[in-house]
Formats: structure tokens, sequence, C-alpha cells
């Protein structure tokens, strides 16, 4: 069985929507599945994972230099790779709509008769600007739409988005399937392990309150009343772990660390080393950090909206509402918040191992990948499981 399955950029350019998709990548490839994952050469793809491959598309990323938007553009090279693909694929798997190479391959796959489907992370957000407000709203209204409705399975990765979504005519009834966590990665402190350990390694205080943020630094993320935060509450240590045109490191604050390159391990051992991770932002389908925090044992204070992306989250996430053209309002709110999280958290001593079980038992990569190929072999009926494992036998 081989699948085409597309996104935006690889991993290795460290966003959400490119982690899960690397994520599912190896999941079905570690379900006996030929797997072509095709994305911007941007940043470099991953090492070959078994039989699955990658494929890196040329493309032009002045976009997301210029104004922080990742938006690549596909050379006519890259238009080439895409059919190609697209014509040996039996399946394929599109993350999100609105990138043009996914645009592409949709239009590849619908040509040669190839089912599709569209997992869609995203929905409509604020970006800052009215115009790019109003492109990114019509493309939802129109490229979005049309896209899923024609697509043989759609999936959502959140209540969030699918919500969002709630009245689009469909082919066959839309699935939410929340991505999944590396558990054995993002963990509790392990072994000898100390937080003042890792606080040694990271360069952070001992006696101080450390506060996480994790993503990209851009105005959707809530950067604005981070700041604001930063200010307020000077005596605490701020850590953001990311990149993008709004730096932190640029507000010249002392209680503030950046680290904008850490290796997957590294960021595991620094959500431990901090006490909490607060996430401002808005417009989210289903932040992965978020996930990453709860299975690490973290507290998190998010945006109400976020926290609607799973519901079941409500008893170990708080959520807390954004105001994205008041950050001073946004920032009091998830100040008292995050105060009421850490009181409460000295208060207990069970509540991280409770976030990280709840995290295990909730979102795993392994279930991920038993639905998706549930989908695929409804998609093409030779391809179900115990089919793949007779094929499997024979050859």
């Amino acid at each position: 069985m081989k699948i085409l399955m597309a996104s935006h950029y690889f991993a290795s350019h460290k966003g959400g929507i490119e982690i899960a998709a690397e994520e599912l990548y190896r999941a079905l490839t570690y379900k006996d599945m030929e797997v072509v994952w095709m994305a911007a050469d941007a940043t470099p793809p991953p090492e070959k994972a078994g039989k699955s491959r990658t494929v890196s598309l040329p493309v032009f990323n002045f976009v997301e230099e210029k104004i922080g938007l990742p938006f690549p553009i596909p050379t006519i090279g890259a238009l080439r790779k895409i059919i190609r693909e697209a014509g040996n694929a039996e399946v394929v798997i599109l993350h999100d709509c609105l990138y043009l190479s996914n645009i592409l391959a949709f239009l590849a796959a619908r040509w040669r008769g190839i089912p599709t489907i569209v997992i869609q992370h995203t929905r409509f957000f604020p970006n800052g600007t009215c115009v790019m407000n109003a492109i990114i709203k019509a493309a939802n209204a129109t490229l979005a739409r049309t896209m899923l409705s024609r697509a043989a399975q759609v999936v959502f990765i959140s209540e969030t988005t699918r919500k969002y979504f709630g009245q689009l005519r469909v082919r066959s009834s839309p699935q939410v399937i929340f991505n999944g966590v590396d558990t054995d990665l993002f963990c509790k402190l392990e072994g000898s392990e100390t937080n003042s350990a890792l606080n040694y390694e990271h360069g952070l205080p001992k006696d101080r309150t450390v506060i996480l943020f994790v993503g990209r630094f851009v105005e959707k993320k809530g950067l604005s009343a981070m700041k604001r935060m930063v200010h307020l509450r000077p005596g605490w240590v701020w850590v953001f772990a990311g990149w993008g045109p709004l730096n932190p490191a640029r507000w010249n604050a002392e209680n503030v660390r950046v680290f904008p390159d850490l290796k997957r391990a590294s960021m595991a051992a620094l959500y431990r080393s901090c006490d909490l991770l607060a996430l401002p932002s808005s417009g989210e389908g289903f932040p992965l950090v978020v996930q990453e925090a709860l299975a690490s044992g973290l507290p998190v204070v998010c945006g109400e909206e976020t926290l609607g992306a799973d519901p079941a989250m409500a008893a170990f996430v708080k959520g807390v509402p954004v105001f994205p053209r008041d950050e001073d309002r946004t920032a009091r709110e998830f100040l008292a918040a995050i105060e009421d999280s850490l009181a409460s958290e000295a208060e207990s001593n069970n509540k991280s191992e409770e976030r990280r079980a709840f995290a295990a038992s909730r979102y795993s990569w392994h279930r991920a990948a038993e639905q998706y190929l549930e989908i695929v072999s409804r998609l093409i009926p030779q391809t179900a499981p115990n089919a793949v494992k007779a094929e499997s036998r024979e050859s």
C-alpha cells in the first residue's frame, strides 16, 4: 500500500503541523505502510524510515522570510514532482488545505481518481492586518471548503476546527482524530534527574518561578500579551522556545530566556525544568505543545478557545479569555490564572502524575495511526488490515 502524504514543511521547520506530520509518517511506516512524505525543501527532511521515503519540493520561501507567514511557493520543478508522486500513490493524505503544494497534490489526485484524506489542523485566525485577514477568510470560504467537500474523507484534529467547518457538506461523515504525543520522550522527571540539574543545564535559576512559552514568535501566538506579562512579573523567569519575527530576545528584559534551536530531546527536558506552560494564542486548532506539556506533567494555562479543542482537558488545563486587541487585559487575566494554578500545584502532590496519565491514555500516535488505517482500508478495500497481513506473509 503506497500513501502519499503532503505538508507545507518538514518537521525540521519546527511547527506543530510539521511535527504532527512526521509522527504520523513514522507511525504509519511502523504499521508496514509505504509512505512518501512530500514537503518544501526550506528545511531538511528526516532520515529514511523503513520502506518509506521523503520528497523535497523546491520552493520560494520569501513570504515567511518577509512577514513570518509560513507559505512556501512551489516552483515548476516542484509541480512535476507533485504530479509524478500523486500518480504513483493509492491514497493521498494532505495536512491542511491552503498551502499551494497541497492544493496541487489535491488536483493531481482528483485528476487521476485517487482518493484523498484531508487532515484539517487550522481554521481562520486573525493575523495582524485587515488585508491578510480578508485573504485568509476568503480562502477558507472558497478553496478550503471546496477541497474539504470533495475529499474522500475529512479529519479534524480538534473539536474547535470541526465546529468552525460545522456546516460543511462532505462526501463522508468527518472524523475527529487527535494528534498523539510521544510519551516516552515527553515525560516527568526520570530516574536520577532533578529540577536543579535540568535548570543548570538550561541556565535557569533554581529559586524563581519559571514560566514556559513554546511556539512560533508571531502575533497569533499572543506575543504582545506575553511581553506585557514579562513586564508585570519581573521576579519570574520567562522562557521562550521557538523562533519568528517577534523575537523576545529583542525585548531587552533581564527575566527572559530564549531557546531558538532546541532538538526534540532538549525540548522535552526544558518542559521538565519549568513550572508551567502559558499559551495566550488565538485561532488554534489544537497546539501540540499543550499535549507535550501535559505528557510532561506540567500545568497549562491557555486560551479558552484552545481549551475547546478537547473538552476532556478541562480537568487538567485552565482556559482564559484572550482579547486580541487588548493585550493588557489578556495579560492580567493570564497572570491571575497562572498564580492560581501555581498555588493549587503547591497544595497537591499528584496532579502532575494525573496530567501525564491523562495525556498518555488520550493522545496516542499508535491509536491515531490505527484510525487512519481504518479510513484507508475503507477507501481502498484491498488494504484492510487482514489483507495487509496476508500480503506480508505471502511475500
